[in-house]
C-alpha cells in the first residue's frame, strides 16, 4: 500500500494545486470586476435598478472608464507588491523545498477572500478597499509563486528526461484552463444563482483545500531535496543581528536569481534563455490584459454579454486551451517538433484576437474560442526549453526570475489595456486586442529566432 501511494503521489503532484488556484482565480476574477462595476454604477447614478444591467444606461461609457481606472489600480498594486517575494522566492525554494513557496499565495488569498466578501456585504463601504485584497493577494507573490515553485518542482522531478518533462508541464499548464473552465462555468452560476458572495466563498474555499492538499499530500522530490541540502558558500553567513541577517536573506537569493538567468553558457544558450524569458513576459502581459478587459468589452454594446453568457465563453475557451494541451498536443508531438508546434500555437493565439477585435455577436466571440484552442501550448514548450538549459540546483532560482518578469505583467498589461480601452470605446473598442495580436506575432518571430540558433549541451556553464 505505502509504495503504491509513493508512486501515486509521484504521477499526482502540483496538478491539483494549479487547478484549485486557478478554479479560484477565475472565479474570483468575473467577480470582483462585476463588483466594481456594481458599486461605481451606485456611486455615480444612486439607482439599483438602472445598475442591476450597467450596461445599458446611457452613462455607461462614463461606469465603464472609471471601472476601468479602478481596475488599473487593483491591477498595479497586486503587481507592485508581487515583485519582490517572486524574485526571491523561487532561489529560496531551491534550498527550502517547493511546498512552502506553493502554500503561502493560498494562506494569504484565504485573508483576501474574507475582505472581498466583507466589501460586498457591506452596502456603504469604499469600492477602493479592494486595493487592500490586491495587496493580500500579491504579497507572497500570487500566481506567479505557484507557477515557479510548481514547474521547479516538476523539473526536478522529471531532471535527465526532457520528452518526459515537456509532456508533464504540459499537463500541468492545461490544468490553468481545465481550472479556469470550471472556475467561470461555476463562478458564473453562483454570481447568477446566489450573487456574488457566493462567488467569494468558493474562491476561499478553493485556497483551504489547497493548503489542505500541499500540507498532507504532496511532498518535496528526493532529488531536488538532495540538491537543495548541498552545502553553498553562500549559504555560510555569519550570525548577526536580526536586521543583518534578513538582508542578507533577501539579498542572497535575488542574487542567486539573477546569476542563473545572467550567467555565461555554452554557445547561445544565456541569448536563447533570455529570448525564452522575453516569450514568457509578452504571453502573459497578453494573457492578463485579456483578462483585464475582456468583461468590460463583451458587455459592451452590440456584444452585451450578460455575467453568465460571459462564464460560459470562458468555460468554453479555457475547455477548448485544456484539450489542445491535453489532447491535441501529444498527437501532434508525434509527428512535429515541438519548436514548430509551439509557432503554429502562437499564429493560432494571434489570429484569435484579430477575430475577437471585430466580433459584434454571440457566435463570432465563441469561433474565437475554437480557433484560440491550440494557444496554450507555446507557453509550455516554453517553459520545458527554459528548465533545460539550467542546472539541477538553478531551477528554482530561473523560475523565479521569469515569475518576477511575469509579475511585472500585471501592472504593465493593465497600464497598456486598461488605460487603452476607455480611450477607444468611441471609435473601436477592439483595438486593444489587435494589440495583443501584433505581440503574438513578436512571440512567433521570437520562436523562429530560437529555432534557428544551434543546439548545444545543456547545463554546460562557462566560468566568469
Amino acid at each position: 500500500m505505502s509504495a503504491w501511494k509513493e508512486k501515486l503521489r509521484r504521477v499526482v503532484t502540483v496538478e491539483p494545486v494549479i487547478f484549485l488556484y486557478m478554479t479560484s482565480t477565475f472565479i474570483v476574477t468575473p467577480a470582483y470586476q462585476q463588483m466594481i462595476i456594481t458599486k461605481v454604477c451606485q456611486e455615480l447614478l444612486k439607482n439599483d435598478t438602472i445598475c442591476s444591467n450597467p450596461e445599458h444606461n446611457k452613462e455607461d461609457e462614463e461606469v465603464q472608464s472609471t471601472a476601468s481606472y479602478i481596475l488599473l489600480l487593483f491591477s498595479a498594486t497586486l503587481s507592485l507588491v508581487s515583485i519582490p517575494p517572486a524574485i526571491m522566492l523561487g532561489s529560496w525554494s531551491d534550498r527550502a523545498g517547493r511546498r512552502w513557496v506553493m502554500a503561502l499565495p493560498s494562506m494569504l488569498s484565504l485573508l483576501s477572500g474574507g475582505l472581498l466578501l466583507a466589501i460586498d456585504l457591506v452596502e456603504n463601504i469604499s469600492i477602493y478597499w479592494i486595493l487592500l485584497a490586491a495587496a493580500l493577494t500579491g504579497l507572497p507573490g500570487g500566481h506567479v509563486s505557484i507557477f515557479l515553485s510548481s514547474f521547479s518542482y516538476l523539473a526536478d522531478l522529471t531532471m535527465g528526461s526532457s520528452s518526459s518533462r515537456t509532456l508533464r508541464m504540459a499537463v500541468a499548464e492545461s490544468m490553468i484552463f481545465v481550472g479556469g473552465t470550471v472556475g467561470f462555468l461555476l463562478g458564473g452560476f453562483l454570481e447568477q444563482e446566489f450573487g456574488l458572495k457566493a462567488a467569494f466563498g468558493a474562491y476561499i474555499g478553493c485556497h483551504a483545500l489547497a493548503v489542505l492538499y500541499i500540507a498532507l499530500w504532496l511532498r518535496d522530490p528526493v532529488t531536488g531535496k538532495n540538491i537543495r541540502i548541498a552545502p553553498c558558500n553562500e549559504d555560510t553567513v555569519e550570525q548577526g543581528s536580526h536586521a543583518d541577517e534578513s538582508r542578507l536573506f533577501i539579498l542572497k537569493y535575488v542574487k542567486l536569481s539573477f546569476k542563473a538567468v545572467f550567467k555565461r553558457r555554452s554557445g547561445q544558450d544565456r541569448l536563447k534563455l533570455h529570448f525564452l524569458i522575453l516569450c514568457t513576459f509578452i504571453n502573459n502581459l497578453v494573457a492578463v490584459g485579456d483578462q483585464s478587459i475582456l468583461l468590460l468589452y463583451l458587455m459592451y454594446e452590440p456584444r452585451e454579454f450578460t455575467t453568465a453568457l460571459f462564464g460560459v465563453f470562458n468555460s468554453v475557451r479555457m475547455l477548448l486551451l485544456g484539450f489542445g494541451l491535453l489532447g491535441l498536443f501529444p498527437l501532434l508531438v508525434r509527428c512535429m517538433k515541438e519548436m514548430t508546434i509551439a509557432k503554429l500555437s502562437a499564429l493560432f493565439r494571434a489570429a484569435s484576437y484579430v477575430l475577437l477585435a471585430f466580433s459584434s455577436n454571440t457566435w463570432m466571440v465563441f469561433l474565437v474560442a475554437v480557433i484560440g484552442a491550440p494557444s496554450g501550448i507555446n507557453q509550455a514548450v516554453i517553459r520545458s526549453l527554459s528548465s533545460a538549459i539550467v542546472g539541477a540546483d538553478e531551477q528554482g532560482a530561473m523560475f523565479s526570475f521569469s515569475a518576477s518578469v511575469e509579475a511585472t505583467c500585471i501592472l504593465i498589461a493593465a497600464t497598456i489595456f486598461n488605460g487603452l480601452y476607455p480611450l477607444t470605446l468611441p471609435t473601436f473598442p477592439g483595438m486593444p486586442f489587435i494589440i495583443m495580436a501584433v505581440f503574438m506575432l513578436i512571440v512567433l518571430i521570437l520562436l523562429q529566432w530560437i529555432s534557428e540558433m544551434p543546439a548545444t549541451h545543456p547545463r554546460l556553464v562557462l566560468s566568469d
